[in-house]
């Protein structure tokens, strides 16, 4: 009996082991799921609505018909179970900083695909306030939307209001698409991650300020084309004032761009996101080559002005996804993404600039030293020219149509006005150059006699 035992073991253990992918299959994680939301506050009451698709509410006891459609005569319970394990306990909202109690669930049903409720506040809670769907509705769980409200208790809904939509669970990539209707301001949309943190709905000034300083700080010790370019272009510089012309200018132009992207004058093609990368690969090429030929550092502030032109179209492309929350703050928010981008760039020239003191002191004669970190950064720069000038031409060239046309022509009339502010500027940067310049020749003078 004992070898027959063992047959059925291993008999049993098989048939488990190839059942067991069809049960987690049941179970799988969708790869991308979005979620709509709509937060109202009114009077001492803010409610929050939100749907969300089924299949991201895995493990979840529903009642079924024998032919597996939802037995929507039974669902309530398993609706409310599932609005609060996947939805209430992991959403914080916040007012005037302060975390708020669970809220209290006010309405959960089930809708088909084809809904289209949530296209307003209005609709959407009507609906979820709405008679449910007939029993004899056929649908499967995986197929239905979960449509919920929720209503906290407020101070005031004129508060400082917050949320993190901490809904990670429901997915691999969670969007959520968030509306918010304040009383006295403007419907704001927000497009984020579920993991995207503390979003202020309405910010105040300093709200926006700290978080667009910090982006822009962050955004310089991150990105390693624009530490290359800053590395290439004080290679040679080792006095501050030669060194605080160049990053001025540099400053003055990616603010220019910057701001100027931020209010939809730079061209929304798909061509135009490739072409900037590869013209920022372009520039750090040539501030390197400079560097090994022989820079010139009288006209150094010339060449970091025009690349920091490019530079600000590539910091806008970071900001087109995060001025949504700026709130009313446009100005504000793009002045404190250049401020955290000044500080970011001074942090790195202060450990830079000593840096290659010591190194072209100490280690290696500042011609050599120079001409090797200089290729080494070449190098680089050339693969990234290589690459992304090939993305680059994978894309069609522009159509050339009237508002083309006008969008060049502001272009070049901008370039014309800024050329002749160059001009007038180069007079004043060669008069700021030219007394230390002086002294320094009147003192060779002095010591040679």
């Amino acid at each position: 009996m004992a070898p027959l035992r063992i047959v059925f073991a291993f008999i049993i253990a098989a048939a488990l082991l190839i059942g067991w992918p069809m049960r987690t299959s049941a179970h799988e994680v969708p790869n991308e799921v979005t979620v709509l939301a709509f937060l109202k506050p009114e009077g001492k009451t803010l409610t929050f609505l939100v749907r969300a698709p089924m299949e991201s509410l895995r493990d979840v006891d529903v009642p079924l018909k024998p032919n597996g459609f939802l037995d929507l005569s039974r669902v309530d319970g398993s609706l409310q179970h599932a609005a609060q394990i996947w939805i209430r306990d992991f959403v914080e909202v916040y007012e005037n900083g302060r975390l708020l109690g669970k809220p209290q669930l006010v309405g959960a049903r089930v809708s088909l695909a084809s809904d289209r409720s949530f296209a307003s506040y209005e609709q959407a809670l009507a609906s979820i306030g709405s008679s449910p769907l007939p029993p004899d509705t056929e649908i499967y769980w995986k197929q239905g939307l979960l449509d919920v409200a929720y209503e906290y208790t407020i101070q005031s809904d004129q508060s400082d209001f917050a949320i993190r939509p901490g809904l990670t669970r429901l997915g691999l990539q969670v969007n959520i698409m968030m509306r918010f209707l304040s009383p006295d301001s403007p419907e704001r949309v927000f497009d984020v991650h579920a993991g995207v943190g503390i979003v202020h709905l309405d910010p105040s000034w300093l709200q926006a300020f700290l978080l667009f300083a910090e982006d822009g700080f962050l955004h310089i010790l991150e990105g390693v084309d624009h530490l290359l370019f800053l590395l290439a272009l004080v290679i040679p510089f080792r006095r501050f004032r030669p060194l605080a012309i160049v990053v001025t200018a540099f400053t003055i132009a990616h603010s220019i761009t910057l701001i100027a992207a931020a209010y939809g004058l730079a061209p929304n093609a798909l061509w135009f996101t490739p072409l900037i990368e590869t013209l920022v690969a372009i520039s750090i090429l040539y501030m390197a080559l400079e560097n090994i030929v022989g820079p010139n550092p009288e006209r150094r502030w010339f060449v970091a002005f025009a690349f920091g032109l490019v530079h600000g179209f590539a910091f806008s492309f970071l900001l087109s996804e995060r001025l949504q929350f700026a709130g009313s703050h446009l100005i504000t928010s793009l002045l404190a993404f250049n401020v955290g981008v000044e500080v970011g760039q001074l942090v790195v020239l202060a450990v830079a600039v000593p840096a290659l003191g010591l190194l072209f002191k100490y280690v290696v004669p500042e011609r050599i030293g120079t001409i090797i970190l200089s290729a080494l950064v070449a190098h680089t720069a050339w693969h990234w020219m290589t690459e992304r000038g090939a993305d680059l031409a994978q894309h069609p060239w522009p159509v050339v149509d009237a508002a083309a046309l006008s969008t060049a022509l502001w272009w070049v009339m901008a370039a014309v006005a800024l050329g002749a502010t160059l001009w007038l500027f180069s007079g004043l940067v060669r008069g700021w150059q030219s007394p230390q310049g002086g002294e320094d020749d009147r003192a060779a003078q002095r010591r040679a006699s």
